[in-house]
């Protein structure tokens, strides 16, 4: 079927379920080739504001945290298919959050009290600042999923092999994602919008930001090699990037187990910021995690694994 217009399928606000559950009943049903808007409140479900401090982080609920908003019915989307998304436009708000959850990230033991960095994201440059530096605007879905082929509800924070959080921030403007269906309809849902994101999203979130999402599904048959979410992404010339390119500095974690060696990169990032850019512990952990890239660098030379954390220089540029 040829595709609908933009804007004549939307799923609002109202939409949101923080479970993946075959049992929830669809709140719109389209054709394969279809296109619909959603709109998501951030990750917070709304417990968080433009206005809000650090104390707004200890009184998170957490169990209604992470919404997602759908599920949406497929036509013909049947187990062992796949569904084809295809990430048309985001439009995030003029603000975002960034925070320092006790018990969670990849350092929860270094940073026991919570933090939060409230953004006012300028969407007609591209960027938002922070202390002198500019984080370039690249938003994508934190969370795109299926429902899953079993009657067991799932919570939305954990991803499975049917999607869900992903927190990939391949999946931008023009990336297409491959998603297993595990069940008719498929039942897609999608949410948690980040303004920004590093590779790793290491203190646990990102630039997160109410977002406006425009995607488009395609029901694909015989592609048994999806077994679990698989991406393209467009050329790099064509995503937008405000900044130059003054290449990157990094640090390397070395240990035999790579959780531990991801922590030491990030901890030697950490320090390298602390000390040469005149940031706090907490400044540049929530750096880290919103402009720096988590990667392994070597996993062969046993029983040692090599993992870096690098940034990007051109933030440090000025306008």
């Amino acid at each position: 079927m040829a595709s609908a217009g933009w804007n004549n399928f939307h799923v609002g606000k109202e939409c949101g379920h923080v479970r993946w559950s075959r049992k929830i009943t669809p709140k719109l049903t389209v054709a394969s080739g279809q296109t619909v808007t959603f709109d998501a409140i951030d990750s917070s479900n709304g417990q968080l504001n433009a206005g809000s401090d650090a104390s707004a982080i200890g009184a998170l609920d957490l169990s209604i945290a992470n919404p997602v908003f759908g599920p949406i019915y497929v036509q013909d989307a049947q187990p062992g298919d796949v569904l084809k998304v295809e990430v048309l436009a985001l439009e995030v708000a003029d603000w975002g959050w960034s925070a320092i959850i006790p018990g969670f990230g990849l350092l929860a033991e270094d940073f026991p009290e919570p933090e939060i960095k409230i953004w006012s994201l300028d969407r007609e440059k591209g960027y938002a600042k922070f202390k002198g530096m500019r984080i370039p605007l690249r938003p994508f879905l934190g969370c795109m999923g299926l429902a899953p082929a079993t009657d067991e509800e799932l919570s939305t924070v954990p991803p499975t092999q049917a999607g869900g959080n992903l927190d990939c921030r391949e999946l931008s403007v023009g990336s297409t994602v491959f998603l297993p269906v595990q069940t008719a309809g498929a039942l897609f849902s999608c949410g948690d919008g980040h303004a920004a994101q590093g590779q790793g999203e290491v203190c646990g979130t990102a630039i997160e930001t109410p977002i406006k999402a425009t995607l488009r599904f395609e029901v694909m048959k015989n592609q048994p090699w999806v077994t679990a979410p698989h991406y393209q992404t467009p050329p790099r010339a064509q995503i937008p990037n405000p900044l130059p390119d003054l290449g990157t500095y990094g640090a390397l974690g070395v240990a035999p187990d790579l959780y531990v060696a991801a922590q030491s990169a990030v901890r030697g990032l950490i320090q390298w910021l602390i000390h040469t850019k005149g940031l706090t512990k907490s400044e540049a952990y929530i750096l880290a995690s919103v402009a720096g890239d988590l990667h392994i660098t070597e996993i062969v030379n046993v029983p040692n694994y090599e993992v870096a954390m690098s940034l990007p220089l051109g933030i440090f540029s000025s306008d």
